[in-house]
């Protein structure tokens, strides 16, 4: 179950590590410049992502340091991350820009075109108001031209507007296509396009960041660690029969060969150990340089606190023979052979 969040946590700092390549070439000037930024932002990101993994073993002195570093290299990838989505946000809405036709006015410009109009209309009116006393034929032809040339830049007017209105919605769909449609959408709820664009960008940096560390703490967790429980009917199976010590003899017995039944593999190195701090913990009871207590048989045995509850557990039989072995041999009586049997 480990290798999907392997599979993920090097495809998530893969792609990070990517990004920060763009990032620092995108903000560097000379090549030079370019491979450093480039080369701090690789180290930030693998820092940012292996960081709570490589401190979860140690102490709480090691994780706190630790977690200042990961901040600082989580605000600084965020950052770098942040710059590559303005700029590719940039340069495809560039694209989208160019996609656009160009509206290109042909004609005259609308005040020179409102000039001589007026010019015209000027003209028309003083040719109006002369008077003839006979018909004359070339004052009626001046009226007729100058009527002709005002109606004629009337249309040359409406023309530039058109264009005009046309280069307009040119320029809005430019603008529009500039900016992301998302970010372009939030827009409508008062904020404004940059921080709009900023924010998103902070996002998915922020998110990316969140799932490469996350995987790498699956991936890199220690292996759990599972403790066979060893059944009663197992310990009295693999018991070992220890002579009891006398106080005059003030030395430990031979000690019986220990019976030995067929079992799992997993479990005859832990039964073994087992016999063996018995066997040193009833050595040691009974050269007096020990108590029979759970405290003072972990402390002996340099072992955890269920062991040595378990060794005290299997000192309980043989303790009671040893009891029974001494009374016998101080009494002088006879069982005492039977005990030690």
């Amino acid at each position: 179950m480990r290798a999907p969040s392997v599979l993920l946590a090097v495809t998530a700092t893969v792609t990070a590590a990517c990004l920060s390549i763009m990032a620092g070439w995108q903000r560097g000037g000379f090549l030079a410049e370019r491979v450093l930024w480039i080369a701090v932002g690789v180290v930030l990101v693998v820092a940012a992502h292996l960081l709570p993994a490589l401190c979860r073993p140690h102490g709480w002195r090691v994780r706190a340091v630790g977690a200042l570093l990961w901040g600082g290299c989580i605000a600084a990838t965020c950052y770098g991350h942040a710059v590559f989505f303005l700029m590719a946000q940039k340069h495809a809405g560039e694209l989208r820009a160019a996609a656009v036709p160009v509206v290109t006015a042909h004609g005259s410009d609308l005040s020179v075109i409102a000039r001589d109009r007026a010019d015209a209309v000027t003209r028309l009116a003083r040719a109006t108001a002369r008077r003839c006393v006979e018909p004359c034929p070339s004052l009626r032809a001046e009226r007729t031209s100058l009527a002709a040339k005002v109606e004629a830049l009337d249309v040359e007017k409406a023309e530039a507007l058109r264009a005009e209105s046309a280069q307009d919605r040119a320029s809005a769909a430019r603008a529009a296509a500039l900016a992301d449609p998302v970010t372009g959408a939030l827009t409508a709820f008062g904020v404004a396009a940059p921080r709009a664009e900023l924010v998103t960008a902070l996002a998915f940096a922020a998110v990316l960041e969140a799932v490469a560390c996350f995987c790498w703490l699956l991936a890199l967790r220690p292996a759990a660690v599972t403790e066979i429980a060893v059944t009663p009917a197992t310990q009295v199976s693999h018991a070992v029969a220890v002579t009891a010590v006398t106080p005059e003899s003030n030395a430990a017995a031979p000690v019986a060969e220990p019976v030995v039944v067929e079992s799992a593999p997993v479990l005859r190195l832990p039964v073994v150990e087992q016999h063996d701090d018995v066997t040193r913990v009833m050595t040691a009871v009974a050269a007096g340089q020990l108590r029979p207590t759970v405290t003072e048989i972990r402390k002996f045995l340099g072992c955890s606190q269920a062991r040595a509850a378990r060794v005290r557990k299997q000192l309980e039989p043989a303790s009671i023979q040893s009891m029974h072995a001494t009374v016998a041999d101080q009494n002088g009586d006879p069982a005492r052979d039977e005990v030690f049997a």
